[in-house]
């Protein structure tokens, strides 16, 4: 997939979030609301895919690189504080967008605050 593309999709799915602004963060579109909770990372210092690192819940970077370490991955700098990285270019035809908006939503639940998560269920 192309990586314009991609990068186009990402920007959908991270802005659709409430108050989620895009800025530029060590060079690369990153997400925030307050703090950061996406940022595309391709061909990271001569890494061959293109990836998102995101945070995450506690205990998930572990259990999903276990499970699946082709597409996910601890990546270098954050990966320490439990963030995840997620290959975007790995499966045939491109990623799982439904997966990516979970995860991505699932790290925007990480550091927004609460009166904004609580509008991605309003029935919680």
């Amino acid at each position: 997939m192309d990586p314009d593309e991609l990068l186009a999709r990402m920007r959908e799915v991270c802005l659709a979030l409430p108050e989620a602004t895009e800025k530029v963060s060590h060079g690369s579109p990153s997400w925030f609301v307050r703090r950061m909770f996406a940022s595309w990372v391709p061909y990271h210092h001569g890494d061959e895919h293109l990836a998102i690192w995101v945070a995450a819940p506690e205990g998930a970077q572990q259990d999903m690189v276990d499970a699946e370490p082709a597409r996910f991955f601890v990546p270098p700098y954050v990966g320490h504080r439990g963030w995840l990285g997620l290959r975007l270019d790995v499966e045939p035809g491109g990623p799982d967008w439904d997966e990516v908006r979970g995860v991505v939503t699932d790290a925007y639940r990480c550091v927004a605050p609460k009166r904004l998560v609580a509008q991605l269920d309003p029935t919680a």
